[in-house]
């Protein structure tokens, strides 16, 4: 049978990833989404990316990947600049806490009353999730994988049980293999073909800061408080979504967190809002990922997942070797859309 290459639907981070690892095997790749890279939910994720100390959830497998890929991913590209700062979580944040350490203090300096113990990752990271989408969508391309945005999927195409291309806006592009990473949006384009992918958008809210550099130096996480801070002074501090329907609402959330982050670390109390946005993250019904050929359907490969930052590398290569090979991996056993059926 001719090569009529694997389209890739949604180009957030899971999407340019599973493009950027299938354009390496070789293979003929369309990445392609209705804007920019990043555009979704993925730019406006706090990034961290860690693996659980211990977890008994089915995708266990997988997330005990994740900071390893991503090294992995990062000696193929520096250019992702992923800071390995570690992590700090108390109060109860973390069900699976992991190490503790007495000595928050050294840790990070600035904070106004650090606990007296709280749970250190060190192996902990996180990154820009819009430019390192961006570096895995351009490195696909350099890789040969054609790059379609601006351009809504709008059907797929899907004739005697097999999914055999995608409808553009732009017109038609045939597939051996359609990859859907489109997070909420990949829920209508299943639902058309019968497919029943349960996944609901779950709302988060992310407010970034101006501050001085250096206030914090981990990802900090407590109940009421997550923050991180890059290079350039900017914090990111995600936090629930309860209910903001207007731009007011949320300026209100913002500054409600803004004043937590001053009274949290000492030198924030000149912090100022610098954007707020919710993002609308594609979320399992069972909060477990969904990857994997939908049965009884030929030609159509799934990837939807909470959190996609944190999965991104080491799903990027295990889907693209399952879809290359026919082969599948046992990291994903637990993930599979066959759970649904």
């Amino acid at each position: 049978m001719a090569d009529r290459g694997i389209v890739v639907v949604g180009a957030g981070i899971v999407g340019a990833s599973v493009a950027y690892h299938l354009a390496g095997r070789g293979r003929a790749v369309t990445l392609i989404d209705a804007g920019l890279p990043a555009s979704g939910a993925t730019r406006a994720s706090f990034a961290w990316i860690g693996r659980p100390v211990s977890s008994d959830l089915p995708s266990a497998p997988l997330r005990y990947l994740a900071v390893d890929e991503y090294h992995r991913l990062e000696a193929e590209l520096p250019e992702l600049a992923i800071r390995w700062t570690g992590a700090l979580s108390w109060d109860g944040f973390d069900d699976n806490p992991g190490p503790a350490t007495d000595d928050v203090r050294s840790l990070e300096p600035k904070l106004a009353t650090p606990p007296p113990q709280a749970f250190h990752h060190p192996d902990d990271g996180a990154l820009d999730p819009i430019a390192a989408t961006e570096t895995l969508a351009r490195a696909a391309g350099q890789r040969g994988a054609r790059i379609l945005l601006g351009t809504p999927v709008t059907a797929l195409i899907h004739e005697n049980e097999s999914v055999t291309g995608v409808q553009t806006t732009a017109g038609t592009i045939p597939a051996e293999t359609v990859v859907l990473a489109a997070g909420t949006g990949s829920v209508a384009l299943c639902t058309s073909i019968g497919v029943n992918l349960p996944v609901e958008p779950a709302p988060a809210i992310l407010v970034k800061l101006r501050a001085t550099p250096g206030l914090v130096q981990a990802i900090v996480a407590t109940p009421s408080l997550e923050a991180r801070q890059l290079d350039d002074g900017t914090i990111l501090a995600p936090t629930a979504y309860s209910g903001e329907s207007d731009h007011q609402a949320l300026q209100a959330t913002a500054q409600q967190v803004r004043d937590r982050i001053a009274k949290a670390f000492e030198g924030a109390e000149d912090a100022e809002v610098v954007s707020v946005e919710v993002g609308w993250r594609p979320m399992p019904a069972d909060d477990e990922p969904i990857i994997g050929r939908p049965e009884g359907t030929d030609g159509l490969y799934v990837t939807v997942m909470h959190s996609a930052i944190t999965l991104a590398a080491a799903v990027g290569r295990l889907a693209a070797d399952e879809i290359v090979t026919g082969q599948e991996a046992p990291e994903l056993a637990g993930c599979r859309p066959s759970r649904f059926a």
